[in-house]
Formats: C-alpha cells, structure tokens, sequence
C-alpha cells in the first residue's frame, strides 16, 4: 500500500463537495504537471490510502482521508474544448494526462495545519515532499511514518 497527499483549493473541490458525490466518490481530473501526473499513472494503486488538504486558502492543512478507488485513466477533460482542463495538444489515441478516481472515507477530527506540521521539518517528518521550500506539486507520496504521524497530531 501506498501513502498519498492530494491538494485542492475548497472553493473549487472540497472534501465536502467528495462527500456529497455519488457513492462518496469522484475522478481527480485536472493535474497538469508532469511529475504528478507520473505519480497517479505509474504509482497509485487501488485502496491506496490518501490525505485530503485543502489549498490556497485562509488555513491550508489536512482536511479529511480517502483512498483510490480506479488506478489511472485518461483524463477526459483534457479532450473536451469546454472544460477548464482543456489541453489540444492532448491525444485521445496517445493520452498527456491521466486521472484517478477516489473515495471519501472520513473527515478529520480537526484540521492539521501547514502551519502545525512546519515545526516537525527536521524531525519525524524529515523529507516530507509538503514541507519542503518551494515544493507546489498538488500530488505527493507520504512515507508509512509520516502517514502515522500525521495522523496521531489528529
């Protein structure tokens, strides 16, 4: 099994907006970065274990978890001339960008802060692809350690 972090600005999709899906579950369209797209694509298996942390907003920080529920596929959206994730240059026959689909499993008790987990940067959680300077991908592995950390500051 494999540990994730997956970012999303609240306004734009929440954990509320993936509890409120159907079956609690919805594609994660829209990662246009080559590095994370190779992630999902290449890394992420199903029931992978994920943290969901909401971005760019007034307090950034882990939110809730859910799990991958369908290993990769072609994002779609990339193919429609409509969608904000509209990439022409993207081949349906040879896909650029892929998505995986993922379910709720549960909020957090609280939110766990950017802020609170800085601190930790040179202890257990040492490496964490979150807190390192300039680190913006929206998708990153997290070690069993850092996992189970994070997960007892709850």
């Amino acid at each position: 099994m494999n540990y994730w972090l997956m970012k999303s600005e609240p306004e734009v999709f929440g954990i509320d907006h993936l509890l409120n899906m159907p079956q609690r579950t919805e594609h994660w369209d829209g990662v246009r970065n080559y590095q994370a797209r190779n992630m999902m694509r290449d890394q992420m298996r199903l029931n992978d274990r994920v943290f969901f942390y909401h971005s760019n907003c007034a307090e950034p920080g882990i939110v809730g978890l859910m799990r991958v529920s369908r290993e990769a596929y072609p994002d779609f959206t990339a193919f429609d001339p409509n969608s904000n994730y509209h990439d022409p240059k993207s081949d349906p026959d040879q896909p650029r960008w892929y998505m995986v689909d993922v379910t709720y499993e549960r909020h957090l008790k609280r939110n766990i802060s950017l802020r609170e987990l800085k601190p930790y940067a040179d202890g257990p959680l040492a490496g964490c692809p979150l807190l390192r300077k300039g680190n913006r991908l929206s998708i990153m592995p997290m070690s069993p350690e850092q996992w189970d950390f994070i997960l007892g500051l709850e």
